[in-house]
């Protein structure tokens, strides 16, 4: 087995072997997401989560792979999993069926060729031209492009071809297809020619509706797959199931003592982790489009050896499409994915943001590490871990919705809010000597319909006001995020009911009873509970407030630094008001009579707050088809969050909606719509109350950015749109002789050379006829390439285009 996976290593990316003759064969880089139809495949993704590695090992089957060839694909796969300690999720993979993970390894696409082994096709490592093959590329974020008969019936209007004859490839664009289908299939002419032909390759660009604005393009088309005789058709959409699909959770134990398979049906969702017993197996259905099986630490060898063999019982027994996805995880090492669809996942002993601990059966020593404020735009990943942009400290204004209009609140009165109120806050802070802006939706608990629309309403305008700038987040009544606290620096209080407003006619209670939540001003808030001996809790502080004065009340589960933060609150509650101190244990009379005589409360020690186990996940979200279609990007990247998109960026305990500059009216309008119903489909059954933070396209905040690895300030200047790379392609209107017999590779002829002196240091109007100043290196030959350049002509073809810019004009031929 050592020799066998010798290429394994701890280092984070993929490797990928073909089945061959039975034998595992390795596959060159250049070939990656190359897959021949006729044979399986095993793919091992590396990847680091801190110190730790984890490891997902995918087989892939090919739609005319044989049944010897699959099944020594299953049985490499567990002796992989084997060799990494049983610690990987195992992936099944079927052609056309592909998991969202693993297209994500593939940012520019993954390509479907006909043949395999057995019909003597391999992955070539060398520059190749002797091409000739028609690709259909489908897909706006995830591309596939399959090879398909040389011929226009294969053509349709919704979507792009690739033709590709070594030297030169043409792009067609169905006259339906977006911007952003183009802009994926011109990527991924580009990755074809600079991977596997060294850059060599000239790229020509047809759109669908304008042929005729390219003649000597559709020359080459139409002498390869002969004139066009019949129209075209729309094509078939893209098969996509639905959020509401998705949702339907079945978990089934599974078992066979006697050597049969049994499945028993545990639950639906809502679905809780404890319903897992580490002693053995289940199958989790969702909604008949995946099957995850989960193996328990415990069960025997056997059982966890045939879980995946028994899955695919279980989907022929279902009946089931063979294709569907099947991923197996082990127990204490399972995926994002898996962990999602229930509805809380805690790990043992895990720490996460500022030491916090969860631990199961045993109170935890949590030490509180000092929060710096100045890391936040340093290090956006910290801003994004603790959900803060910057300490607080910048402009507040609040706005209370008053006759369905903006009304300011007195500053004396920040930091109050009552459960029968809207507010807006407008919090202004700078990056850089740039004006910043959060503008938060607090909507009270009691508030009227109509005023929690007015405030989304006013939240629009104010938005508009500031140039479409403020990142907006909705903020539900005890749901406060950590910066929104922050803002009013440990003296923030909600009062259960009624309003600020002036001639308010409510009388305020006799007696008030609040708890009061933190250890630091960036966490603290004092909310009112009802005043009853009841609502008390050993872990906390609370203050009881009655006409006669402030009782301070400590829990003997309350920490010296949660005391000290109440009487911050006492301050703003009880104005000159001195509280008196009473210890859980030594209460008065007069205090339990304060609220209706003692009686029992929650006074058992409470376990550390548990922390979700939940990555972020990427979406992009569109119900233009009438039904509400979410689709993942896996391995996600600054570069998936195009322009004219809606994604939706879900770290659990918050959802930001990211909106591109193009993004159509339409979508732009049913955002908060969208995520509200993206919270209701989710199969962890997740809380409606969950925070929204709306952001546009350049305005995003560190706590937005810490989640994406390298987030570049300047990609929305910097980066390419579809338009700019096509124009960078060069005018390839030259005329083209070609005959359908004459071989693609010498169709086009190649650049003239000259020597170095003649193109290095010198101005356009000194270079000679013919010759594009923005691309002097294209006339040097192979040698003069390496004695200017230092490399070659393959190595600077797959260098980055801003690495080929630095060293053109380091070398004088810019």
């Amino acid at each position: 087995m050592e020799y066998t996976f010798r290429a394994v290593t701890h280092s984070p990316g993929i490797i990928i072997w073909r089945i061959e003759k039975m034998e595992l064969v390795q596959v060159p880089e250049k070939s990656y997401g190359n897959f021949y139809e006729g044979d399986c495949y095993i793919l091992l993704s590396t990847q680091k989560v801190g110190s730790a590695v984890s490891y997902d090992i995918h087989y892939w089957i090919g739609s005319e792979s044989t049944q010897d060839e699959q099944g020594a694909a299953a049985v490499y796969t567990i002796q992989l999993d084997e060799f990494l300690g049983s610690t990987p999720v195992q992936h099944r993979e079927v052609q056309n069926h592909e998991s969202d993970t693993f297209r994500g390894y593939f940012k520019q696409g993954l390509i479907y060729k006909k043949g395999g082994v057995a019909s003597g096709m391999r992955h070539a490592e060398t520059n190749t031209y002797d091409v000739k093959r028609l690709l259909h590329v489908k897909g706006r974020k995830r591309v596939i492009a399959k090879e398909v008969e040389m011929s226009w019936k294969s053509f349709n209007l919704g979507d792009v071809f690739l033709l590709d004859m070594g030297k030169t490839i043409v792009q067609w664009n169905g006259p339906k297809c977006n911007r952003q289908e183009k802009l994926k299939g011109m990527l991924l002419a580009k990755d074809i020619r600079d991977r596997e032909r060294g850059g060599r390759a000239e790229i020509r660009v047809v759109e669908g509706d304008a042929e005729s604005n390219s003649p000597h393009s559709m020359e080459i088309l139409n002498g390869v797959l002969s004139e066009r005789t019949s129209r075209l058709t729309d094509g078939p959409p893209d098969a996509t199931a639905d959020q509401q699909q998705k949702s339907n959770l079945t978990l089934y134990h599974v078992s066979d003592n006697d050597g049969q398979m049994k499945v028993t049906e545990v639950a639906t969702r809502p679905l809780v982790q404890d319903l897992l017993n580490h002693d053995d197996c289940y199958f989790l259905d969702q909604g008949g489009m995946k099957i995850f099986v989960w193996k328990g630490k415990k069960a025997n060898k056997a059982e966890r050896q045939a879980a995946m063999t028994r899955a695919l019982e279980f989907i022929k027994a279902k009946k089931y499409p063979i294709t569907t996805n099947v991923e197996t995880v082990n127990d204490g090492a399972e995926s994002a994915l898996f962990k999602q669809l229930f509805q809380r996942w805690t790990v043992k002993d895990q720490t996460q943001g500022l030491g916090k601990v969860h631990t199961r059966g045993k109170v935890a020593h949590i030490t509180q590490e000092k929060f710096d404020a100045s890391l936040m735009h340093m290090m956006p990943e910290v801003a994004a871990q603790e959900r803060m942009v910057d300490d607080g400290t910048g402009q507040v204004e609040v706005w209370r919705i008053e006759n369905l209009e903006l009304v300011p609140v007195d500053p004396g009165c920040y930091g109050y809010f009552y459960g029968g109120d809207c507010y807006l806050i407008l919090y202004t802070y700078f990056v850089n000597s740039r004006k910043c802006y959060l503008l938060y939706m607090w909507q009270g608990r009691h508030a009227s319909q109509d005023e929690v629309a007015a405030s989304a309403f006013q939240a629009v305008d104010l938005d508009q006001k500031y140039g479409g700038e403020p990142v907006q987040v909705r903020v539900t009544m005890g749901k406060e995020p950590r910066h929104f606290m922050a803002m009013f620096k440990g003296k923030m209080v909600i009062y259960e009911g009624g309003t600020s407003r002036k001639g308010s006619s409510d009388p305020e209670p006799p007696i008030r009873l609040f708890q009061v939540r933190g250890s630091d001003p960036f966490n603290t808030k004092a909310v009112e509970v009802t005043a009853l001996a009841s609502s008390l809790n050993s872990n906390d502080v609370f203050l009881l407030k009655s006409q006669a004065g402030i009782y301070l009340w400590c829990g003997k589960g309350s920490s010296g630094d949660e005391r000290a933060m109440a009487k911050e609150v006492v301050s703003v509650i009880g104005k000159k008001d001195s509280e008196e101190i009473v210890a859980e244990g030594q209460e008065s009379v007069e205090f339990w009579d304060m609220l209706g005589g003692k009686a029992p409360y929650a006074s058992d020690k409470r376990l550390q707050q548990t922390v979700s186990d939940h990555q972020p996940r990427l979406f992009e979200c569109s119900n233009k088809t009438g039904r509400f279609i979410v689709t993942e990007v896996t391995q996600f990247t600054q570069d998936d969050l195009s322009e004219d998109d809606v994604m939706l960026l879900d770290t659990w305990d918050q959802l930001f909606l990211w909106i591109g500059k193009e993004a159509n009216e339409v979508e732009r309008k049913e955002a908060m719509v969208t995520s509200h119903e993206y919270l209701r489909t989710h199969p962890g059954d997740r809380d409606p109350d969950t925070p929204i933070v709306l952001i546009k396209q350049g305005f995003e905040p560190p706590t937005f950015t810490g989640w994406f690895t390298a987030w570049d300030p300047s990609k929305w200047s910097g980066g390419k749109s579809y338009e700019e790379l096509k124009k960078e392609l060069g005018d390839l209107a030259s005329p083209v002789t070609f005959t359908p017999e004459q071989n693609c590779a010498e169709s086009v002829k190649s650049s003239q050379c000259f020597p170095p002196d003649e193109l290095v240091n010198k101005l356009a109007s000194e270079l000679p006829e013919g010759v594009d100043p923005t691309e002097k290196e294209k006339h040097l030959s192979d040698s003069d390439f390496n004695d200017v350049f230092g490399i070659t002509k393959d190595d600077f073809a797959s260098l980055p285009q801003w690495k080929q810019l630095k060293l053109k004009k380091e070398k004088g031929m810019f």
